[in-house]
């Protein structure tokens, strides 16, 4: 379906229930972005920290917004050096590039993100948008519009798509099949953030809400098989 996409994955993918990091997990997505990678689609990711910390946790605790704005955006550094590893440890070229600078982790440049993608390699975004008072929605937009993705895939955990309610808590919440980004915003769902979806309807990005815990579910996303919900610019 696509020829160049940006896979956002959370930090609690990448996770075990004990540890920050789950080898079978980081490799079970790593092989699924490899077989990507062999469809001759391009593939940049975006990795949350959740699994190591998040800056609102430090701001509840008492902490200056900014340091625990930094503090979250480290934790996604560390996320997008450890998963570039993993690609490139199951045959997947890989790099990890940082928006905050980070000793031995390449620097952001969109031209030679660019460059690298179109050489083949899978581009992992670390460090957010590199300013606090961004969300890890808006550094996703933004490196999506700064590689050209035709669409960011938005993988959940136990989550096939948008609901008009809560579908945990509501049995008979109604999942869209498609939706715009501006039906997002007008009907408060919490998809994604206003200024995320201002980038990516300024740049013409579609977005695909699916559950990453299905079988190959990434792979199906990527080939238009997956059940999930499809946002329009």
């Amino acid at each position: 379906m696509y020829k160049r996409i940006m896979l956002k994955l959370s930090g609690e993918a990448l996770s075990a229930p004990d540890f920050p990091f789950s080898t079978s997990n980081m490799e079970k997505y790593a092989l699924q972005v490899k077989q990507i990678r062999e469809m001759g689609v391009d593939v940049g990711v975006v990795v949350g920290g959740g699994n190591i910390c998040r800056g609102r946790i430090f701001e509840d605790l008492g902490f200056d917004r900014v340091k625990a704005d930094y503090a979250g955006m480290l934790a996604t550094v560390i996320n997008a050096v450890m998963f570039a590893a993993e690609l490139e440890r199951v045959g997947c070229k890989a790099i990890a590039m940082s928006a905050i600078k980070a000793q031995n982790v390449m620097d952001f440049d969109a031209e030679e993100a660019n460059r690298l993608l179109d050489e083949g390699y899978v581009v992992v975004f670390g460090g957010g948008f590199g300013l606090p008072y961004h969300s890890t929605d808006t550094g996703s937009a933004q490196r999506a519009k700064d590689i050209n993705a035709d669409v960011i895939l938005m993988a959940k955990s136990g989550v096939d798509g948008v609901y008009d309610s809560d579908p945990d808590t509501n049995p008979d919440a109604k999942r869209f099949e498609e939706l715009t980004f501006d039906d997002i915003l007008n009907l408060g769902l919490k998809v994604i953030d206003s200024q995320a979806a201002e980038i990516c309807k300024e740049a013409k990005i579609e977005g695909f809400v699916f559950n990453m815990a299905e079988e190959n579910n990434i792979v199906k996303a990527v080939k238009g098989e997956a059940r999930g919900t499809v946002i329009k610019y």
